[in-house]
């Protein structure tokens, strides 16, 4: 599918594919049903701007599924391929003349990102080495001043037929012309670069434009940016898989942000005021209340990660860790000592020696 269709070329395109698999249509077709509800999906999907921008970026993974288990393994045909064909006019059915040069095929890169990349997008460069077409012949395939030529083996259809006689009658298969890879033509005088091919292997650089809150696992779809097609066939498509390193001060989960914050046991029980620099690389006060607990969780809305549909931003969520010091100055104990007296809590002596009495016991 091509990211420029218009609406109109969509549901121009809807209506014919809706017309040929209407179960109606084909009454002793068992699949014309699950054609049919397949290409509604699609439509549906096309025709809704976010759900089309999710396919644009993502492909097929960012695409709900036309049925339970639809573009996986085993399956015999997937939104994927129902997307790529939806404007060809033949989503289902099978070959209608020369298949013409052949689509290329996709390839994957990787792309390490930071966390604030990934969270507000960026224009990434990558090199990758990939088939590109043929500076020599324009990709195809011929040497400059000559054209290829029909094929004298299947007569320019991309197919050869045999007959053959059985008790039935006469039988016609039809499989496609070894000769000319199906395409209907031959190159006689090959490109002397490309040796007939119409592309050739070379490094490219390409600008991956990152949207806002990806996250690592998922993968960016650049259609048509993959490697060239033998003899001027279409791109295949270029997949971006991403993965974002770990931050020192931020944990992702989902559209929000954790940082652990760590603070004394006298600052969380008297409360305390610190700052604390956002992703955004502005600066936040953060209260920490009197009578904090380890582990309790304040909160600054809207400082998270950008949602990838554009809805909202995750927020920014600050773990309290408190300290206990494991060793004491003298009056810094007798102060604690004074405080224990006063809140009638038990403590263990200043006797040294009653810790090693008490884990001689135990062992």
């Amino acid at each position: 599918m091509s990211p420029q269709a218009t609406e109109a070329d969509i549901k121009r395109a809807y209506r014919a594919l809706a017309r040929r698999y209407h179960p109606d249509s084909n009454p002793d077709d068992p699949d014309a049903e699950a054609h049919f509800k397949e290409v509604t999906i699609a439509y549906e999907t096309l025709s809704d701007p976010e759900r089309r921008r999710r396919y644009d970026v993502f492909g097929a993974d960012g695409a709900p599924s036309a049925r339970p288990g639809a573009g996986q393994a085993g399956d015999a045909f997937g939104l994927g391929d129902l997307f790529d064909a939806f404007f060809s006019g033949d989503a289902f059915g099978g070959r209608r003349g020369p298949a013409g040069p052949p689509r290329g095929f996709d390839a994957e890169v990787a792309v390490e990102l930071t966390l604030r990349e990934a969270a507000f997008g960026v224009v990434h460069p990558v090199e990758v080495r990939l088939p590109v077409t043929c500076e020599r012949c324009d990709g195809s395939g011929c040497e400059p001043g000559t054209h290829p030529s029909r094929c004298d083996t299947c007569g320019g259809t991309g197919e050869v037929r045999q007959v053959r006689r059985s008790i039935l009658g006469q039988m016609v298969t039809a499989s496609p012309c070894p000769a000319c890879d199906a395409t209907g033509s031959r190159i006689l005088s090959p490109c002397r670069d490309c040796r007939g091919e119409g592309r050739v292997q070379a490094l490219r650089r390409i600008d991956v434009e990152v949207p806002a809150g990806v996250d690592s696992g998922q993968r960016l779809r650049l259609p048509d940016r993959g490697p060239a097609a033998p003899r001027g066939g279409i791109a295949g498509d270029l997949y971006v898989t991403i993965a974002v390193a770990p931050h020192p001060e931020f944990e992702r989960e989902g559209n929000d942000l954790v940082h652990v914050r760590r603070v004394s046991f006298t600052q969380a029980a008297l409360g305390a005021v610190f700052t604390i620099e956002t992703l955004d690389g502005d600066e936040e006060e953060i209260l920490v209340p009197p009578g904090a607990q380890p582990g309790q969780v304040l909160r600054l809305k809207g400082k998270g990660v950008p949602s990838l549909h554009g809805r909202r931003r995750g927020d920014l969520l600050v773990r309290l860790d408190v300290e206990v010091p494991a060793r004491l100055r003298p009056e810094e104990e007798e102060l604690l000592r004074q405080l224990a007296e006063l809140r009638g809590e038990e403590v263990a002596p200043p006797d040294r020696g009653f810790f090693d009495r008490v884990r001689s016991a135990f062992q």
